[in-house]
């Protein structure tokens, strides 16, 4: 599938914090990101990014990590509602958890705009922008059908359960895959999404299963994380490995052949439309769409070239 974005260039001038990161001011009051980690680059990008958009609407931007912690998360909301904060540009820890944090600022009339993760409630946010991570996954479950082919054993590592990314990715890849008999899936785990547990987690589905032929990751970090553990135990090039994101990581490594593909999802262009949205809204525009999908693009040998810097080159 092709996207045709059109991408601005950003320039991360923050300072690191552990809990949240602010730079400048706005005439037209603050606005707070939340963003589920910053223990991701993926992640980092889509804060940034929408930090940035929003002052260059006119605002005054602050950047808050989670840490993938849901109580993390409800601390940030009750300070963010309690410091005059204008909107809330959101990428939740949790579908249903997140739900009442995001309710708690809408009835304070503080919008909520989510970026690339949901809630399970659409009317807890304003607008919710969101990857089309299942059609994604069809993209990458024909691929790898092509890639390994119609028999093999694979694995799937699995990011965070209560995510609804993870299971729209899962969903995408099965309904493609599911379809071929010799394909077995011989072990499902997750890692939350985090490198380092997908390494360790890679690592003991190979001691288990030593005739894996493919590994199919969540998201990109994952898959840099099964990729270490194949390298370590000497099976590079014996097993496939697919993520998802388009991670400079990822990109680099489609590039030099140690993985087989990734998806594109755009970051920048859910931060703009977060941070476009949220001025349109505070400025008196308040029939906005409830749900957004960007489309994501695979990533393989044949056009690595066309992307980079979490986009398109092209």
């Amino acid at each position: 599938m092709k996207l045709k974005s059109v991408f601005i260039s950003v320039l991360c001038v923050l300072t690191a914090l552990t809990g949240c990161r602010q730079d400048g001011g706005g005439s037209k009051g603050r606005v707070a990101v939340v963003i589920s980690t910053l223990n991701n680059p993926w992640f980092v990008v889509l804060g940034e990014s929408a930090a940035q958009y929003a002052r260059e609407l006119g605002y005054e931007a602050v950047l808050f990590d989670s840490q993938n912690n849901p109580s993390k998360e409800a601390e940030h909301f009750d300070n963010i509602l309690s410091s005059g904060y204008k909107a809330i540009l959101f990428n939740p820890t949790d579908a249903d958890g997140s739900t009442v944090n995001a309710k708690a600022a809408m009835a304070k009339g503080v919008p909520v705009f989510c970026m690339d993760r949901e809630i399970n409630e659409p009317g807890a946010a304003v607008t919710q922008i969101l990857s089309d991570n299942y059609s994604g996954c069809i993209a990458l479950g024909e691929y790898f059908v092509e890639t390994v082919g119609r028999e093999a054993n694979y694995v799937e590592i699995l990011g965070l359960v209560g995510d609804n990314n993870t299971w729209a990715r899962s969903r995408g890849f099965h309904s493609v895959v599911d379809c071929f008999e010799g394909l077995h899936m011989l072990a499902q785990q997750n890692a939350d999404f985090d490198q380092n547990k997908a390494m360790e987690v890679m690592e003991t589905m190979m001691q288990a299963n030593p005739d894996i032929q493919a590994v199919f990751c969540g998201n990109d970090a994952m898959a840099m994380g099964a990729s270490q553990a194949i390298l370590a135990a000497g099976k590079s090039g014996r097993i496939k490995v697919f993520g998802f994101d388009g991670s400079d990581d990822a990109v680099g490594a489609v590039r030099d052949g140690r993985l087989a593909a990734t998806a594109m999802q755009f970051p920048k262009t859910m931060a703009r439309t977060a941070a476009q949205f949220a001025d349109r809204y505070l400025s008196g525009e308040h029939d906005l769409p409830r749900k957004i999908p960007v489309a994501v693009e695979l990533v393989n040998p044949e056009n690595v070239s066309h992307f980079g810097n979490f986009g398109r080159r092209d």
